[in-house]
């Protein structure tokens, strides 16, 4: 009897070692049922969110929400770095990451699209359409299929 709890003690701590926190890193990340963007959105996780993560299997972490529902989250939605979201008047902090320095060295941030927007001369109109355009999962698999793109067939 011993030997079982033991074993059953060592099962879950094993499982729990093995899921790690992954904040969302992006507005509305669609948790889907299977490890594809063709699968059902089971759910859909805001911007700054925490997850608990499993391995990662081909490009997908399964994962699992405050709320319990489980599902699988691409990786390209989630970050190993805490996202936060704070409202105040504090310098924000300073450590930036690599690709942050890059993006920074081209020379264009919120503080130039800014003053471009107040110049007028150049219209962002179709830059945030496309912000919110949503393609459906039946274009995504039929644009795959007749590209002879990875997963078309599915």
């Amino acid at each position: 009897m011993r030997i079982k709890v033991v074993a059953a003690l060592l099962a879950i701590s094993a499982g729990v070692a093995l899921a790690a926190p992954l904040s969302v890193q992006v507005r509305n990340g669609k948790v889907r049922a299977t490890p594809s963007q063709l699968g059902s959105v089971v759910a859909t996780v805001d911007y700054g969110a925490v997850v608990q993560a499993g391995t990662l299997q081909n490009g997908w972490y399964p994962v699992t929400l405050a709320d319990g529902k489980t599902g699988w989250l691409h990786e390209s939605a989630l970050s190993k770095k805490a996202v936060t979201m704070r409202a105040g008047t504090g310098d924000a902090a300073t450590g930036v990451s690599s690709d942050e320095v890059a993006l920074a060295g081209k020379g264009f941030n919120e503080q130039v699209e800014a003053k471009v927007r107040a110049d007028g001369k150049l219209d962002y109109t179709w830059v945030d359409k496309m912000s919110r355009f949503e393609v459906p999962a039946d274009q995504i698999a039929l644009f795959r299929a007749q590209g002879n793109l990875p997963g078309g067939a599915r």
